[in-house]
């Protein structure tokens, strides 16, 4: 039925089982897989830049040793359930975004991917990536959760 599924991760607990549960449908269908991971971009703040030196390079080198670490994590798990795999990480200030863009340029046939499941106040103040992109995908989405 889907022949190419990405898989959004933001390396939490409930991303590694949506991961894993997104490589075990693949299987089951013969499906390539791709992972992607969204950081945001460093934005600050501050009155005197001049105690800030080196901030920004710091956070662009953490996010993307945090994202390398993510993405091999979900290479490994691939490999070992014997599913094509490639997986990307980016920098973007709305993550939904980022993920719809990607399903659309490696032409994906579904969006796989965890909810925190945050509901009432908690919900609208904070928002959820997964529900915007349920609302702005033209690409099927599933919901994993747990």
């Amino acid at each position: 039925m889907f022949k190419h599924i990405l898989i959004p991760t933001d390396g939490s607990e409930l991303s590694d089982k949506a991961v894993a549960s997104g490589l075990k449908l693949s299987k089951q269908m013969s499906a390539t897989v791709s992972a992607l991971h969204v950081t945001k971009p460093f934005h600050l703040i501050a009155i005197d830049s001049a105690a800030l030196t080196d901030t920004r390079e710091q956070y662009e080198r953490h996010a993307t040793a945090a994202a390398r670490k993510i993405i091999q994590e979900c290479q490994q798990s691939a490999r070992s359930e014997g599913v094509p795999f490639d997986g990307s990480y980016v920098s973007s200030d709305h993550p939904y975004e980022a993920i719809i863009k990607a399903a659309r340029d490696k032409a994906c046939d579904l969006i796989l991917m965890a909810s925190h499941g945050r509901s009432g106040m908690q919900g609208v103040l904070l928002g959820s990536e997964t529900q915007k992109v349920l609302t702005h995908s033209r690409i099927p989405v599933l919901v994993y959760r747990s």
